[in-house]
């Protein structure tokens, strides 16, 4: 899916997705990722939703966002609680949708300025 990108200055916007990509500022990328509105792009090295430990989700912790929006890929399906339970001690919300619902929700609480990060599974 294509979306309309609208002047942010630098912050990092989803500007398109689709089945295994993400593209933010129109770069395209091709691996889990992880977004934040001011910082580079990170690769997330995950590579299946069954392979997620908690130290991928502590990855999140630095950039001290007030909530994660994790991606679980092309379903819905959520991680068990003690792979977030760290974030949670850090007093970040976890919030988990499909791809896509992931993509369109970090735009819209980006764009509200609020303290986001977007987790985003792209198995391979």
């Amino acid at each position: 899916m294509k979306l309309h990108q609208e002047s942010s200055g630098a912050l990092n916007t989803i500007t398109s997705y689709g089945e295994g990509f993400v593209a933010v500022n129109l770069q395209r990328h091709e691996g889990s990722v992880i977004i934040v509105p001011d910082a580079p792009v990170q690769d997330w090295p995950v590579t299946a939703f069954d392979a997620l430990t908690p130290a991928d989700f502590d990855a999140l912790i630095e950039a001290a966002p007030e909530v994660v929006i994790f991606g679980s890929g092309a379903k819905l399906r959520f991680p068990h609680p003690r792979l977030v339970a760290n974030l949670a001690k850090h007093r970040i919300g976890v919030e988990t949708m499909d791809f896509g619902a992931a993509c369109r929700t970090y735009n819209i609480l980006m764009s509200e300025g609020r303290r986001v990060a977007a987790a985003l599974l792209i198995e391979g």
